[in-house]
């Protein structure tokens, strides 16, 4: 592509009084561009139809627009990517706003940015698209609420899907519900159960295929080509997309030991309650007899660090509810609820307040001890601490039910047996459920076109686990439609550049195959990388990873950030006027700094901020380039890291932190401070923090005084 560098220069909201609009036109000048146009309000009619006008004549072929933040306007400044390369440069929130107006200094930032945006044009070709026959076919795995949801909203928007569930019915675990908590108003009656209407809906549907009776052998591939291989003589099929709606399975009360189960047969969980009622009768294991008191001990083994540590979200109500089934069997019975806090959200309160009408006892307590009685006509004892009368109390009870808490089906069976490089289980948090950026992306795992639903992705009620077998099975669709236009899917959803290896200069370190967080690459037999392009999230993690500089992409490479670097002005050690590159997180950090221009707070002149999609993708050598160049000083901008990360790629900016010591490494050899570098977690929130951080950091290169480097 021969580049038409078209630069339009917007002077309104503030930035022609900041800034010096004909001098940066005169920057631009020193490239080769095909034109330099101003307009006072270039969002108008009148400088989009300028700017369309000079692109349909074929006059530019590559537009830089120096106006406001990239993250508005959005639909006016919107080209075609097939034919036309667009930069948005922000000299509104990143100078006109955060800067004296009219100051030398606001104007040489105004100008290296500029520099910096026609560079990342230049360097910047048109995408290709990675582009191959795929299939449409969406695959769910398991036959419980939310798989049956999600195979019947997919086939309702006419894609074909294949329904796996390991059981030879399906139904899931609401075949052995009794009765389901209130789903209609006033949310006071329990309701019945309607699952058989969903999967007589699901069976009857042509778009349907149902397989009961197997498991998954293995999953090769890539979204729009993975090849799944069912057991039981299933075959093999070729899938578009994969909604996993395994489900869950309840916490092995067994290792409950203080509350009696498997040691007395009267203490069962809250499973086998359900089965119970189900069966027909609630009667004590140990004789039959119909138990007159029955207690239910809340949070069994949930919210305990030497058990599970969360909340499963459901057990309150579902022991609000068998509560109800001990007082339907005959209304002398007595129910006794111990609990540590009542959790009945939304509608449920109204569940809740209809129970205690019912005769149902609520005690407050954090620990329970079940032990056998002694010469007492119950069976059971329950000792405990009553904090709200503040006193020890017992009470005998003829049967207890355990409420045990959720945990993924996954955890300890990989169930889709994938067969990837990083193994074939997605990866999981420490709690055993799905590991993905849940706060962005609820469905999403970590690996591309596998989408988690209903209580295999957190535990949740019947209703919310239907609702999400929805929201899957729709994230399953724009994934398969999405890679079939050569897009990614999130969060840099339509990009469609992709990574490309120049493979004769890899070295098989194996550092682009392990830190990748979506497992985008496999290996061969030696070690060298095979990438599938419809896993890759466009993070450049992988680029940032690699030691030899062999991976870029069309839009987004070594080179081209490198040169950015190279094309700031770099005023000599007498100007006394320093410079620092900031490489910033586009998710969190880069719209963070949008906000402190919004907010008109200001920042010393001296930083030059460089987005990257995430700082996982950066490579060292732009911290050899920088200060190699005579860059005083370096700010890195990433998400938080940890347990409760915030990183929309999962892992990007803990990485760049484990690089640090790296980058020690280079400063060394350069003979340099590690003061140099400064590392800052910020989240989208943390504007306010930024004034103070640059400062600070500022104030510590003045007492290192200027880099050596300046001048060669």
């Amino acid at each position: 592509m021969d580049q038409k560098i078209g630069v339009y220069i917007c002077s309104g909201c503030g930035i022609g009084e900041a800034i010096d609009c004909q001098a940066l036109g005169s920057v631009a000048e020193e490239f080769s561009i095909a034109k330099v146009d101003h307009s006072e309000m270039l969002c108008g009619v009148t400088g989009i139809e300028t700017i369309n006008s000079d692109i349909a004549s074929g006059a530019v072929n590559c537009v830089v627009i120096a106006a406001c933040s990239g993250r508005v306007k959005t639909g006016e400044f919107c080209f075609d990517p097939m034919t036309v390369i667009s930069e948005r440069l922000n000299i509104r929130e990143h100078v006109a706003w955060c800067q004296p107006a009219g100051a030398e200094d606001t104007q040489m930032m105004a100008d290296d940015y500029m520099r910096m945006a026609i560079t990342r044009v230049q360097k910047t070709t048109l995408p290709k698209p990675y582009l191959e026959e795929l299939d449409k076919t969406v695959l769910v795995i398991g036959g419980g609420v939310s798989g049956l949801q999600a195979a019947l909203e997919a086939a309702k928007a006419d894609y074909k899907v294949i329904l796996a569930e390991k059981e030879a019915s399906l139904g899931g675990q609401m075949l052995n519900w009794y009765k389901n908590t209130p789903t209609q108003a006033p949310y006071q009656e329990l309701s019945e159960i309607s699952v058989q209407a969903t999967i007589d809906e699901v069976t009857s549907n042509p778009n349907i295929t149902v397989k009961t009776n197997v498991t998954i052998e293995k999953i090769a591939g890539a979204p729009g080509m993975f090849d799944v291989t069912f057991s039981n003589g299933g075959g093999t099929n070729r899938i578009g997309s994969i909604v996993l709606a395994a489900g869950w399975k309840p916490y092995d009360a067994s290792k409950l030991e203080s509350l009696g189960f498997g040691k007395f047969p009267d203490v069962i969980t809250n499973v086998q309650m359900e089965e119970m009622a189900k069966a027909g009768a609630i009667a004590c294991p140990s004789d039959g007899s119909a138990p007159s008191v029955v207690a239910f001990i809340q949070c069994a083994g949930s919210r305990d660090q030497d058990h599970l540590p969360y909340c499963s979200a459901v057990c309150c109500r579902v022991s609000l509810k068998q509560a109800l089934y001990v007082k339907e069997q005959n209304e002398e019975n007595k129910a006794i609820v111990f609990y540590k806090d009542m959790r009945t959200p939304e509608q449920a309160e109204e569940f809740y307040k209809q129970v205690q009408k019912n005769g149902v006892v609520f005690v407050k307590t954090d620990t329970s001890k079940v032990t056998i009685s002694e010469g007492s006509e119950r069976k059971l004892s329950i000792e405990t601490m009553d904090e709200l009368l503040g006193e020890p109390i017992q009470i005998e009870a003829d049967l207890v039910v355990l409420a045990t808490g959720m945990q993924p089906a996954t955890l300890d069976d990989p169930i889709l047996n994938l067969e990837y490089r990083q193994g074939p289980a997605m990866p999981q948090l420490k709690y055993g459920f799905p590991d993905s950026h849940f706060i962005c992306f609820p469905y999403e795992t970590r690996r591309t076109g596998i989408y988690a639903a209903g209580c295999v992705r957190q535990p949740m009620t019947a209703s919310r686990a239907a609702n999400d077998g929805t929201g899957a099975a729709l994230k399953a669709i724009q994934c398969v439609e999405m890679a079939s236009q050569g897009k990614a899917v999130h969060p840099r959803a339509g990009d469609m550049s992709y990574p490309d290896l120049f493979i004769q200069r890899c070295t098989q370190c194996k550092r682009c195959t392990e830190e990748c967080p979506f497992g985008m690459y496999n290996e061969d037999v030696k070690g060298t990388p095979l990438p599938h392009p419809t896993r890759c999230r466009r993070c450049a993690i992988c680029m940032g990873s690699c030691p030899e500089r062999i991976i870029s992409f069309n839009n987004y490479s070594v080179d081209m950030i490198g040169s950015m670097i190279k094309s700031v002005n770099v005023p000599d050690e007498y100007d006394e006027k320093p410079r620092v590159i900031g490489f910033i997180c586009e998710n969190d950090a880069f719209p963070s700094l949008d906000m402190v221009g919004i907010n008109k707070l200001n920042y010393p002149p001296w930083f030059r901020f460089i987005p990257l999609r995430c700082l996982g993708s950066l490579n060292l050598v732009w911290i050899a380039d920088a200060l190699s160049k005579g860059i005083d000083g370096i700010v890195l901008f990433g998400c938080k890291f940890g347990d409760d990360y915030q990183c929309h790629f999962i892992q990007g900016s803990e990485l760049a932190n484990t690089r640090m010591t790296k980058i020690k490494e280079t400063l060394d050899r350069l003979v340099l401070e590690s003061d140099r570098i400064r590392f800052e977690q910020i989240s989208i929130d943390q504007y306010e923090r930024i004034p103070a951080i640059l400062e600070e950091f500022t104030q510590r290169l003045e007492e290192l005084g200027p880099n050596p480097y300046k001048g060669f």
